[in-house]
């Protein structure tokens, strides 16, 4: 039986009216292009940032803004709105129901640190139980506890255990002591315990004591609420065991870099599947409670991602291929049938899974991409409907959206590469002027999707190209590794190569053309501009890395100076001694076109004086340049206000020095 999808509006208020066809997806020519779009509705928070669905899959809550206010909202039959909570600027970080008439937000927030920390700043997670019926009081993990700071450190699910839901979290206990007469608690280390909290009272039980010093946890909890694996990783020596229930090393190993980790549990619970980053690649591997000889996980099989019951923790099934080829593969049959009935109704759209129940019964599906601004649909397989129910960008109408597609080229060392291409609404794709728009990480890709930031160049008449270059994740690990030591070398030539390819088949003119980036692809904004010359008009770096030297230390600082993060660094750095000719700070006299620094002042990631002190060099060397500071602001831009400014000051710098008329 097919699955019917309809589109409907929610209301303002929250409840759903409305139906209609989904729309079909197609560029839109010139005479169909719509008014331009205000610059703020790329800018701020998606109207909807973050969605759950209940064990039932009757109720569904959301986090977004109505009427200029960002509220959690939670729904009944898609119908029904059972509560509306205001969140005001809260950094929301996840949403997921407890039970059917409870659910657990998770926020952050910036703290500046004592000088007896290894960094200056650190991000706080803060878990919120909030009840649905009126009247009942909620609560915040470890808030009532004197014992505990009210901050969670890792999030190991959450289950239910007769009439009770707990949940499982990595926390800090203070020590006791006394001050003279008087009994006081203080801080001896910060390397979290295992606890199981009550969420319905907020008792807390410990499950698990915290790691030795310079020594890291994980942890994997089975369906009944009990420990069911833990891990430590010595970040000292690259070592690491697995333990199983009982607390026997069942498996174990050595990994300089540390880059080892408890996935989840198997299929049936029984096992626990272990991911290990190795010299040739990634090796996934099972292990039971009896130990032995490890088994290869889903040996031969290349997925992209694993799907897990939410109320066990068992593996589910999992995602491969991409694109047309893409496909859930589930190992019980009637799950199956349901994933294949979602994946074949979405087909045509860039979709994925944002919420599901146990039995698949009810999904929540997101899409984007041509003709689609992001939209969220309930799922309901015994009933065989898929309703839109929520839009991230309500005010970006389909024929608003730049069409999207992917553009493979060559570099000039013979290496096949691709990126992302979104070209203007109602322009000919043709001689176009264009930004340049490499992603963060760098290990990270981008693929065809809706990119808010992309859309609002897009919008202003600019052909947007996001490469995927050496060292992005889209491919293999070969491929990935291929960036290695290649900050400011061949990552950055992989950049201009996919400009100039864009050229030569006549999209864009390479005249014209600026390169903006975040974090790493602020680093190589900076880069596109000092170390290599001649090819932009102006570049905008936001959160940029701007010394790898820096980079470096600050990093192994924050580490505690773990030898495994030294080892991860250099790998991924290269030769120390050959850093100061890719390092923009370097060579900031060298600048040859505009530069644009924007940063936030709250910074955990890339600290703000990577800006201040490139904007000091420049400065000196008489270099046009803007320092925006985004004040309060974190490395992901999470609020409204300063993704805004950000976005209103780069598209300025970039309509100033390369206009697009």
């Amino acid at each position: 039986m097919m699955l019917s999808v309809s589109r409907f509006v929610l209301s303002r208020c929250g409840a759903a009216c409305a139906a209609a066809v989904l729309a079909t997806i197609a560029p839109v020519s010139a005479a169909e292009a719509g008014p331009t779009v205000p610059l703020e509705e790329y800018g701020k928070l998606p109207d909807v940032e973050v969605t759950a669905i209940s064990p039932s899959g009757d109720r569904i809550a959301y986090v977004g803004t109505l009427q200029g206010t960002r509220v959690l909202i939670a729904i009944e039959d898609q119908t029904k709105t059972l509560t509306a909570v205001r969140v005001g600027d809260m950094k929301v970080r996840s949403l997921r129901w407890i039970g059917e008439d409870r659910l657990m937000l998770t926020s952050s927030q910036t703290e500046d640190l004592s000088a007896r920390f290894t960094t200056d700043k650190a991000e706080f997670f803060i878990a919120r139980i909030i009840p649905i019926a009126p009247g009942e009081e909620g609560g915040v993990v470890f808030g009532n506890s004197r014992k505990h700071p009210d901050t969670i450190q890792g999030n190991y699910g959450v289950r239910k255990v007769g009439d009770r839901n707990y949940g499982f979290f990595g926390g800090i206990e203070l020590d006791r002591g006394r001050t003279g007469s008087r009994t006081s608690t203080r801080l001896d280390h910060t390397r979290p315990h295992l606890f199981r909290v009550d969420l319905g009272n907020f008792k807390i039980k410990k499950v698990a004591n915290a790691a030795p010093i310079n020594t890291g946890s994980d942890w994997l909890i089975d369906a009944k609420g009990e420990l069911a694996y833990s891990m430590q990783v010595d970040y000292t020596t690259g070592a690491w065991w697995v333990r199983n229930a009982q607390g026997k090393k069942i498996l174990d190993g050595v990994q300089p870099r540390a880059s080892v980790g408890l996935i989840g549990l198997g299929y049936g619970g029984e096992t626990a599947i272990v991911r290990e980053r190795t010299d040739t690649g990634v090796r996934w591997i099972e292990i039971g409670q009896a130990g032995g000889t490890p088994k290869p996980f889903l040996e031969g099989v290349d997925f992209e991602g694993l799907f897990f019951d939410p109320a066990t923790g068992h593996l589910m099934g999992y995602t491969e291929g991409e694109g047309d080829q893409e496909r859930h593969v589930f190992a019980d049959k009637d799950l199956h049938k349901k994933a294949e009935r979602v994946r074949k109704a979405f087909k045509s759209s860039e979709s994925s899974f944002a919420g599901w129940t146990s039995d698949l019964s009810d999904v929540i599906i997101r899409t984007s991409g041509n003709g689609d601004s992001g939209t969220y649909f309930a799922v309901d397989l015994g009933t065989n409907r898929a309703n839109a129910i929520a839009y991230e960008r309500d005010a970006i109408a389909a024929n608003q959206v730049g069409a999207i597609s992917t553009f493979a080229y060559t570099a000039s060392d013979g290496m096949e590469l691709d990126g992302i291409l979104t070209l203007p609404p109602g322009r000919e794709a043709k001689n176009l002027p264009v930004v340049l728009l490499p992603h963060g990480g760098p290990h990270s890709a981008d693929a065809p999707k809706f990119d808010w930031w992309a859309q609002a160049f897009a919008s202003r008449g600019y052909a947007v190209f996001q490469p995927n270059f050496r060292g992005s994740t889209n491919r293999d690990v070969a491929f990935t590794r291929a960036g290695y030591g290649e900050w400011g070398r061949r990552m950055q030539l992989d950049k201009s190569d996919g400009l100039k390819a864009l050229a030569e088949v006549g999209v864009v003119d390479a005249n014209r053309a600026c390169i903006v980036g975040a974090s790493y692809g602020g680093y190589a904004a900076l880069a596109g501009v000092t170390i290599q010359q001649g090819l932009y008009k102006c570049s905008v770096a936001v959160a940029p890395v701007s010394d790898l030297s820096d980079m470096y230390r600050e990093d192994y600082q924050a580490s505690g100076k773990d030898r495994t993060t030294k080892v991860s660094l250099l790998e991924r750095l290269g030769d120390p001694d050959l850093w100061d000719e890719v390092s923009p700070l370097r060579r900031a006299d060298e600048a040859d076109a505009p530069i644009m620094l924007i940063h936030g002042v709250d910074d955990v990631v890339v600290p703000y004086s990577h800006s201040t002190r490139m904007a000091d060099k420049l400065k000196d060397a008489k270099k046009p340049y803007e320092l925006v500071t985004l004040k309060g602001e974190d490395h992901w831009l999470s609020l409204s206000t300063t993704r805004k400014q950000m976005l209103s000051n780069a598209v300025r710098w970039v309509e100033k020095y390369n206009p697009a008329d």
